[in-house]
């Protein structure tokens, strides 16, 4: 314990771009630690890159892949892995997570005579400060956005990815997950969240347009959509705003789609805004469904367009995907959509992997029923875990269960609802 508070203080004491060069000499005093590497996930969660110790770069950067590599599955498993090496040393991977978002993983290597369960404790433990600690220093520096990336931004997607949240997160109640694709070249496709005490807002917008212009479209409908929520308006309310916004500057020449969803933390009563193009699934007791939903006007089409918000229930073990028209639009070379049955086998196929594993896995199938690696159009994929509260909490009114759109059959998966699972998938 000593050893991390020492850690812990090296660490806030070190300048933002040599956190990973002062974790070494920590780990290095306290642990015996032969070297130490801090690798980071890319942006198209493909590889785990090395982060340079003195915050200076290196031309050619370590680069291990995301699927397949001992590094990879800490990072998927969300757990450490020990690997022994020649000469009695070991090789620890430890997973760099912050509140769910799986930023990348730390590799230690030690004598094997330094490591027991309590020290692995320790240094997995001290993987997480790391994490805390890249998230503060990131807004005095651009080492750590630098590592992430095997090729360069376009400037559409440098603005795009300036707007994201984390790719996941979790709390007592639920788990989320996200991934965009392509992701060093996107058009307009954005997600956000935000969760307080007492409720979570998740929003997936779709901006007409390429490049810099559906960037800035973007960028200001959601800068709008979280003043609107940040002033605690409900969800119809937050859409309105957006809506006035965008049609002020535009004047009904661009748009947003917008799928809004704001839900109970103590009910897991949801409020939806459909606002245009991106779809909602739903699986529940092993079936997926398309949740039926009133379409309403995208923002900015019409001066001062009125929202209105669908509410319903969900139950713990449900799972939600919110999903672009980059993804259920897409045609296979034989026109068959995939929002039409290809998207519900790979929903059913990622039954069991956590909510943060779920999107790269049906934007991992969507490639193969395109045909093609380069997709025409972004692909947002959002999944949801819901686990409700604790037994014991105050519970309100059931409201109504989401019900299946027109012309969706459900489709059966091999488990009883999402799961959290530890177990690496790959």
């Amino acid at each position: 314990m000593n050893g991390l508070l020492a850690a812990a203080r090296a660490l806030r004491a070190a300048a933002p771009h040599r956190l990973p060069g002062t974790l070494h000499t920590v780990l290095r005093t306290g642990y015996a630690a032969e070297a130490a590497d801090l690798l980071l996930a890319d942006y198209g969660l493909t590889a785990l890159l090395s982060v340079p110790p003195d915050g200076r770069g290196t031309p050619q950067p370590r680069s291990v892949p995301l699927h397949g590599s001992a590094p990879g599955r800490a990072f998927g498993a969300q757990e450490p892995f020990v690997e022994e090496l020649d000469g009695g040393s070991v090789l620890v991977h430890l997973p760099v997570t912050v509140r769910g978002d799986r930023l990348g993983v730390l590799s230690v290597t030690l004598p094997g005579t330094q490591l027991d369960e309590v020290r692995l404790a320790e240094l997995a433990e001290l993987a997480q400060l790391l994490g805390h600690e890249v998230v503060v220093a990131e807004r005095d520096t651009d080492v750590y956005r630098q590592a992430r990336r095997t090729d360069r931004l376009t400037l559409a997607a440098e603005m795009q990815w300036q707007l994201l949240p984390a790719r996941s997160c979790a709390a007592d109640e639920y788990a989320l997950g996200a991934q965009l694709e392509p992701a060093y070249d996107v058009f307009g496709d954005n997600f956000d969240w935000a969760a307080s005490a007492d409720r979570l807002t998740v929003c997936v917008t779709d901006g007409m347009g390429q490049g810099i212009e559906a960037s800035l479209l973007t960028g200001l409908g959601v800068n709008a959509l979280r003043n609107a929520r940040r002033a605690a308006l409900p969800v119809a309310d937050q859409a309105a705003l957006a809506d006035q916004a965008i049609h002020a500057h535009y004047r009904g020449e661009a748009h947003l789609a917008v799928l809004l969803a704001e839900i109970e933390l103590s009910t897991g009563r949801m409020r939806v805004v459909d606002a245009g193009s991106p779809h909602l699934l739903l699986v529940r007791d092993r079936t997926l469904t398309r949740i039926a939903l009133d379409a309403q006007l995208p923002l900015g089409m019409f001066e001062e367009t009125d929202y209105t918000a669908q509410e319903f229930r969900l139950l713990p073990g449900d799972r939600l995907l919110f999903v672009s028209d980059g993804v259920h639009a897409v045609a296979s070379p034989d026109g068959e959509l995939y929002g039409e049955h290809a998207l519900a086998r790979a929903v059913t196929s990622a039954a069991l992997l956590p909510a943060a594993d779920v999107p790269g896995a049906v934007l991992r199938e969507l490639t193969g029923h395109r045909g093609r690696p380069e997709p025409d159009d972004d692909a947002l994929v959002v999944c949801l875990d819901w686990f409700g509260r604790r037994p014991g909490s105050p519970s309100g009114d059931p409201g109504t269960d989401p019900s299946p759109g027109d012309g969706h059959s459900t489709v059966p998966s091999p488990s009883s609802g999402p799961q959290r699972h530890d177990a690496d998938e790959e």
